[in-house]
């Protein structure tokens, strides 16, 4: 396994080794909304020890198999139009499914042990926020962006958008991804990272297990688009003569 860089950004570190994107969520770093800081910047403002953390990524990325073998479902080297078809099919198909999934159960999580663990109700409030952040947020990306985006990958000028650029939608679509992201932090931390009590029953710890995994693929989602495909589209834009307005 080839020696983790700690100048290189969390997002190149993620993009060039997909494995390490849940050994960074496992140690607290955030490498989809803050992927534009090193792995030693990103370390010191979270008050870690550099040399811990390394210890503990190359542990966590050993662990899972380490680095995947590049195929046909490589997100890396996927076209614009094939990045947002691969988006569609992958994270917004399992959004769909679990959103609901996770409001159900912390309805009922909370109704039952919400006396006894008064934070599930925090929990039930930021979940129902973050479904109705995320709900129409994929709406627009199916309906607006996504669109644009194929529309531009296969364009030999600039085309005429509607909105003017491709610019502002993403624009929006980043302030829309940073709250996702503040909202995913606090169910973090209501939860004492996803940490069953005692006294938790099935239910109990199928809420936590879904908004673990629901944080971990909403964090590579967001990755995806803000690291990968939003700088490749106002690259291709300005490539065929437009400019961001």
């Amino acid at each position: 396994m080839t020696a983790i860089d700690t100048h290189a950004t969390l997002a190149a570190l993620v993009t060039a080794r997909p494995a390490l994107a849940a050994a960074l969520d496992r140690v607290g770093l955030d490498y989809c909304c803050g992927g534009n800081r090193t792995l030693t910047e990103a370390v010191h403002a979270a008050g870690l020890d550099l040399d811990t953390v390394v210890e503990d990524l190359t542990e966590l990325t050993s662990q899972s198999g380490a680095d995947p073998v590049v195929g046909a479902e490589d997100w890396t080297v996927m076209s614009l139009r094939e990045l947002v078809d691969h988006l569609e099919a992958t994270h917004h198909a399992y959004l769909r499914e679990a959103l609901p999934r996770a409001t159900a159960l912390a309805d009922k999580v909370a109704s039952v042990h919400g006396e006894r663990h008064p934070e599930l109700h925090r929990v039930d409030r930021l979940i129902t926020e973050l479904r109705a952040e995320l709900e129409p947020h994929l709406a627009k990306e199916e309906r607006i962006l996504f669109p644009m985006i194929r529309e531009l990958d296969t364009a030999t000028q600039a085309p005429q958008f509607h909105c003017g650029s491709s610019a502002n939608p993403i624009r929006l679509m980043g302030i829309e991804h940073d709250h996702a992201g503040e909202l995913l932090s606090h169910l973090r931390a209501a939860t004492a990272g996803y940490t069953v009590p005692a006294d938790g029953c099935n239910s109990y710890r199928a809420l936590y297990v879904t908004l673990g995994e629901l944080e971990a693929d909403t964090h590579l989602h967001v990755h995806k688009e803000n690291n990968l495909l939003f700088p490749g589209v106002l690259a291709a834009e300005a490539a065929l003569g437009g400019s961001p307005r």
